[in-house]
Order: C-alpha cells, then structure tokens, then sequence
C-alpha cells in the first residue's frame, strides 16, 4: 500500500510539470513552449552581412548583449560604441582576440576551452546566431550563415546564457524545445547540453537525405552516424573546409573511403559552416563544429529547425558550395 500511495504522488507530481509549458521562467525538461515569431536567414559573403547585421541591431532601445569570439566589423564596432552611451551594450569575446575590440562595455572570457559563441540579444525580443564571427574575413570573403530570429522564448534562452558567461558561469537552457508560429526549434548550450548527442539524435531521424557543410570535422560519434546512415541507403554528402580535411583527426578520409561523396571546399578564403540538412526539412547550425573540443570543452550553441523553407535556402548554399568545392 506504502509503495502505491509513493506511486501516485510521483505520479501526480510528474504532471503537474507537465502543466507548465506556458511558463518558461523555471526549467522545463522534454516539453514545448509555443511563441509566436519569424526567422530570416542570410549568407555571406553574397548577402551583405554586415549591413544586414547593423540594421538588425540599430533598432535595439533596451539593451544589446553579445557573446562573439571575433569582432573587428568597423560599422558594427562603430554602432555597439554610440549605443552604449544611449541603452545597456555589453559585448564578450574570446581571449584569442582581445585585442581586436577594446571597450568598456567588452569583457574578455579566459575560459579553459574557447569561448566559440556568434550570437547577440536584442531587447530579450530577438537573437541573431549562426556561424558568421563578425569580422571583415567573415563578412567579406568566408562562406558564413547568420540568423534573425524574433522569439522572446529563444532569446531567454540566450540571456540566460549571456549572463552566465558575463559572470564566468555556464547557463543550462530552459527551454530547449519550442513551437515558433508552427515551426520546431530546439537550442542548446555546449557542453552542458551534450549538443554532439543532439546533433546525433537528429541526424539518425534522417529517411532520405542527409547534407552538410562543415570547417572542422572530427567528431567520431557524429562521423559513425554518417556512416551507419549511408549503409541505410541515406543519400550522404558533404564539404569539408580544405584547411585540416588532411589530418589525422578529420573525418574526410573515412566518409570518402566508405564512398560518401565529400569534397574539399573552393574558397580561397574559409569554407565556415557549421550545417547539417536534414531530409531537405530540418537544419542544425550555429556555432558547433562537429568535434571533441566543440563538444566538451568550448562554449557553443546551436540550432535545430525544423523548416522546409529555411532548409530549402540552407540547400541553395549547400548547392554554391558544393559547386565550387574540389572533386
């Protein structure tokens, strides 16, 4: 009797989170919030990301917080100094560059692993993310994705996060699954959120095709999925950046010896991607390389849409690439 009546109240207590999806200001674990938002995606260099990224930032009347490994963007730079005086600007950037932006409002991480992010908060409103690191290289010449998205779930989300780097901390996402006006959205924080078995898990969903676009490969866990898939009759392809597909260490040699189409990127520049597709529906980016330092030691995040319009553009830059990448 003592062992039913424990059943009961763990059971009761089970549902009562459950009952919480509205609420996203305690953790919710396995659940979907809904929001109502929009998306927009560019490619650099093509899209003038730069501009797209000052306009998308010039509107902010609150704050500005940004957590960027790089930044040297003059018109950008430019902006974050003439707001600051105006609403709360705090920026973060990785050691490696601390000498690229000097501010009041910068802080620099010196953290064990990278601090790897490429994402700002606008007004706890909206987020910008992606792959693009906002610099003159990444804006002008590397191949780089950048999304707005306008969803105040997401962009709590990324707050948290922010403040937890801004205090030398490590944020665990609140809510990593969410219904944005119909579209599926997850996001998480590495390494706290394991984002390698994330990004695994929505790989092994794949039924028919699964592309990708990646500047530093060498995540075993990820690679074995790849393979198990191709051997499944998934259609696999890729394109490493040049730089490092020879090492030990990058996974180009294995995928090509076990016939997945792979080929070495064309750009002069950095090939800088971080994208798998997903069955032409669902995209993962953002900051995440498929690798062990991505995955355990630096601080990333990333995104799984799941969007047949977006994927659709994810695809015509696969498609850029892939034309231009070495046979």
């Amino acid at each position: 009797m003592k062992i039913y009546f424990l059943f009961l109240i763990v059971f009761l207590i089970g549902c009562s989170e459950l009952e919480m999806i509205g609420d996203f200001s305690e953790p919710i674990i396995n659940t979907v919030v809904k929001d109502v938002g929009s998306m927009e995606v560019y490619f650099c260099p093509r899209d003038g990301c730069e501009e797209k990224l000052v306009d998308f930032l010039s509107d902010a009347s609150n704050y500005i917080h940004c957590a960027v490994y790089d930044v040297d963007l003059p018109e950008l730079t430019s902006l974050l100094v003439n707001k600051s005086s105006l609403i709360d600007v705090k920026v973060i950037i990785d050691e490696d560059n601390e000498d690229e932006f000097s501010a009041d409002f910068v802080m620099v991480d010196y953290g064990y692993g990278l601090m790897h992010n490429k994402f700002c908060v606008v007004d706890g409103a909206k987020v910008f993310t992606g792959s693009f690191n906002p610099t003159v290289n990444g804006a002008e010449k590397n191949n780089n994705n950048m999304i707005f998205i306008s969803s105040r779930i997401l962009a709590s989300n990324y707050e948290k996060s922010f403040e937890s780097l801004w205090q030398g901390e490590r944020a665990e996402v609140k809510n990593s699954k969410i219904d944005l006006s119909g579209i599926r959205i997850e996001n998480y924080f590495c390494p706290k959120d394991n984002c390698g078995d994330e990004v695994k898990e929505e790989l092994e969903k794949a039924k028919e095709s699964i592309r990708f676009m990646t500047f530093s490969f060498t995540h075993e866990g990820i690679a074995n999925v790849l393979l198990i898939k191709n051997q499944e009759g998934v259609a696999v392809s890729g394109v490493f950046e040049n730089r490092g597909s020879g090492s030990e260490y990058s996974k180009f040699a294995v995928l090509d010896y076990q016939g997945i189409p792979v080929r070495k990127d064309g750009n002069p520049a950095t090939m800088h991607h971080k994208v798998f597709i997903v069955d032409e529906k669902t995209v993962i980016t953002g900051s995440f390389n498929p690798s062990k330092n991505a995955d355990t030691a630096n601080d990333e995040n990333i995104l799984i849409i799941e969007d047949e319009e977006l994927a659709a553009r994810f695809l015509e830059e696969f498609e850029y690439v892939w034309e231009e990448a070495k046979i």
